[in-house]
């Protein structure tokens, strides 16, 4: 999947521009050496929750 792509099809699916989407830097994952299906299973999924992320950082403002 091209990067073009990939922001296109956040953009449609969270209804944000894709300049927008770009700006939040999203891009593929790559791996450089293969994983097994049993370390796949076992890993977290490598996602960012910017909301969690903005609330802590406003109660880190918060208690400055």
């Amino acid at each position: 999947m091209h990067q073009r792509d990939l922001c296109r099809a956040i953009a449609r699916v969270t209804g944000e521009s894709v300049r927008t989407i770009q700006q939040l830097g999203f891009s593929t994952l790559r791996f450089e050496l293969p994983i097994s299906e049993a370390d796949a299973a076992d890993s977290e999924p490598q996602t960012v929750d910017w909301d969690q992320l903005e609330r802590e950082r406003l109660e880190l403002a918060a208690s400055a």
